[in-house]
């Protein structure tokens, strides 16, 4: 089988939508999976229906709607007959919705999130679906949840391979099926997310199970470039990477590539296609065994809204081994992702982003034990096979607060 997916731009509109139709005509759809996003920005939508709910104010009802007439003028503008048929089918899905708001008792943000925030991809995937066979493109509509088993590490959930590999299998080979990204279901039957941006790795899981000959991911870029261009000029297409090298930018934080989705690909070789589903001409990147990167040139990386945190012991004592294990049991505790780490024989600096907004808790605990000086909103940038040129560019762009480099390396928190 060959695994497709397309992320919220390639289905945010009803012209979009036919975009996609014309990549399935000129690539074929025979034996094919396609995974699909939420629409646009559907997932911030949902996001602030989450944030109404939990915190009780009194625009929920506006921001369902606002949902609702988004999907419902997608539908206008696509479908020619049969629309109240079509409406029915996605008024389910906002009954489902309502039903959880008023039927749900449990308070914890990460369980509420995760219950309301996979109602995007169910939707996008509902109306593709529906259209695709209305134009005699003949698909199976799935729910991935039914398929993809995890447990209940709310917001990004760890997959149970050996039950979704067996559910997985006995999907038909020959079929074309439509599912969704991001989603998985514990064993009480609560739905779960793999982690923002993990429709990726959903298909990857997918691809993995099926023995798949490759998966594509359709974006509206012509591939993996070596620097994102909305913040650095003349980026460059990559046309190979390595897998190794792929893991490594993603480790850094390139957001081409999900980082949990290059893992189940190297393990069977599964190539990985990264296409413009513009132009589809164009070859786009491919990861895989071979080139370590072609051309060989500087990639530049950066993740914006960092915590830089200094932390030192209160008596100026040295930073040995347990007071590091005991700051990263800390960080783990309260799900501060780690991007960087430097250490001296005084203090122990960490580069940090807060996705759970639990900064401020961990504050409150470190505190208790250390002396704590930290800049908030700070940007971290990596220089992947670093020259003197590359890195004089990055030092441009503001106050350095921290450097680190290592073989082919360079990171620099900048403020």
């Amino acid at each position: 089988m060959k695994i497709f997916k397309f992320g919220g731009a390639s289905v945010k509109d009803a012209e979009s939508i036919k975009n996609v139709v014309r990549v399935l005509q000129h690539e074929g759809f025979e034996n094919t999976l396609i995974v699909i996003s939420a629409m646009g920005k559907m997932t911030n939508a949902f996001e602030e229906i989450i944030h109404s709910y939990h915190t009780k104010k009194d625009d929920l009802s506006q921001k369902i709607e606002f949902v609702r007439t988004y999907h419902f003028n997608i539908i206008d503008n696509l479908f020619t007959n049969n629309k109240a048929t079509i409406i029915l089918e996605i008024e389910q899905f906002f009954g489902q919705l309502s039903g959880f708001l008023i039927k749900n008792k449990i308070k914890d943000y990460n369980f509420i999130y995760d219950q309301i925030i996979g109602f995007g991809e169910l939707l996008s995937t509902k109306i593709v679906s529906i259209y695709l066979n209305e134009i005699g493109i003949v698909n199976s509509w799935i729910d991935v949840r039914n398929y993809i088993k995890t447990d209940d590490n709310y917001r990004d959930a760890y997959v149970n391979w050996e039950s979704t590999l067996q559910n997985i299998s006995t999907l038909n080979p020959n079929n074309l099926y439509i599912t969704q990204g991001f989603l998985g279901r514990t064993p009480q039957g609560n739905t779960t997310s793999l982690g923002r941006e993990g429709s990726d790795y959903s298909a990857a899981i997918f691809a993995y199970c099926l023995n798949a000959d490759s998966l594509t991911i359709w974006k509206d870029v012509d591939g993996v470039l070596n620097a994102d261009p909305r913040f650095f000029n003349n980026a460059q297409l990559l046309q190979q990477i390595s897998y190794g090298e792929a893991i490594e930018m993603a480790f850094y934080g390139a957001s081409v590539i999900h980082p949990k989705t290059l893992k189940p690909l190297e393990n069977k070789n599964i190539p990985l296609f990264v296409r413009s589903f513009f132009d589809l001409e164009s070859k786009g990147t491919i990861v895989g065994k071979g080139h370590h990167l072609l051309p060989e040139i500087p990639c530049f990386i950066l993740k914006q809204q960092q915590i830089l945190v200094s932390i030192a012991a209160l008596d100026f004592s040295f930073m040995v081994e347990y007071n590091l294990s005991d700051i990263f049991k800390i960080l783990h505790n309260y799900k501060l992702k780690v991007n960087l780490i430097q250490n001296s024989a005084l203090s122990f600096s960490v580069c940090i982003e807060d996705k759970f907004n639990n900064f401020q808790q961990f504050l409150s605990e470190i505190n208790q034990k250390y002396k704590v000086t930290y800049s908030e909103n700070v940007s971290l940038y990596t220089v992947r096979h670093a020259n003197e040129e590359a890195v004089n560019t990055i030092e441009e762009k503001g106050e350095i607060l921290l450097k680190q480099a290592t073989k082919g390396t360079v990171q620099l928190v900048l403020k």
